[in-house]
């Protein structure tokens, strides 16, 4: 098996990964169960409350459920408005890394060169990972919220507890993580550029020409550490070094 279908088979576990996260992630805002309370007054009957992101729920053990939502949207607290955005933008983000993704994948043979679909397929794996991360703060954020409400002795109101579509939303959104991070790493080694720090440096050339003396002088070498002398010249096909000439004193001079 060589690397071009190694790289495509691990394209597609990571395309399925995400398709399933997305989905999960999908599942849970319809859901109501988000968070749930069971108060029980009499033994025979006992009421349920539940409620997610759009509406408040309760039901009893006769079978009858009545869901009502929320009455203004300006009065939720901040907390409630930062989930809605982020799980939105989790699925949105999610829809356009799976059209992205599909397009860039090596078996779908959709897209051009496999540079630019390798670049196409990175761009749909950035895009999962960004839908991944809205989708985990979102669930985390709000069962932070739920736990620290109902391990405060000092709240004084109906106490919740975490429902089951915060653990969906948590798988579908590790799932998400994990197929992005797969797909942005393949495609990166084939699609992104590969920066070579010395071949970007520009070069100076070896050797430059005076306009005063119509001589050719070569550079002395940089990266050596011994003392640096004068430049060479080039002259009737030898080089010779210009050297000036120093003055020496000794202590019979001055007598």
């Amino acid at each position: 098996m060589n690397y071009r279908a190694v790289v495509m088979y691990m394209e597609i576990g990571g395309f399925v990964s995400c398709l399933c996260g997305w989905v999960l992630v999908c599942s849970t805002l319809p859901t109501e169960y988000w968070t749930f309370s069971e108060v029980g007054t009499i033994v025979l009957t006992t009421g349920n409350y539940y409620s997610n992101l759009w509406r408040d729920c309760v039901s009893d053990t006769t079978g009858v459920s009545d869901c009502k939502d929320y009455p203004s949207m300006l009065a939720l607290p901040a907390f409630l408005h930062g989930c809605r955005a982020l799980a939105i933008c989790a699925v949105i983000t999610g829809f356009f890394g799976g059209v992205l993704t599909l397009v860039g994948m090596k078996c779908t043979k959709i897209g051009g060169s496999e540079i630019a679909n390798a670049r196409v397929t990175f761009a749909g794996g950035v895009t999962y990972l960004v839908s991944g991360l809205c989708g985990m703060v979102t669930y985390s954020w709000w069962a932070n919220k739920v736990i620290s409400e109902f391990l405060d002795v000092n709240f004084r109101a109906q106490k919740f507890e975490l429902g089951a579509a915060v653990f969906v939303g948590w798988g579908g959104s590790v799932l998400l993580l994990s197929g992005g991070t797969v797909l942005t790493y393949f495609s990166a080694k084939e699609g992104l550029p590969k920066i070579d720090s010395s071949a970007a440096r520009p070069q100076r050339p070896a050797t430059y020409a005076t306009a005063r003396t119509g001589r050719t002088y070569r550079r002395p070498d940089t990266s050596s550490r011994a003392a640096r002398g004068p430049p060479l010249f080039y002259e009737g096909g030898r080089s010779r070094e210009a050297v000036k000439t120093r003055l020496t004193f000794n202590r019979d001079s001055f007598v």
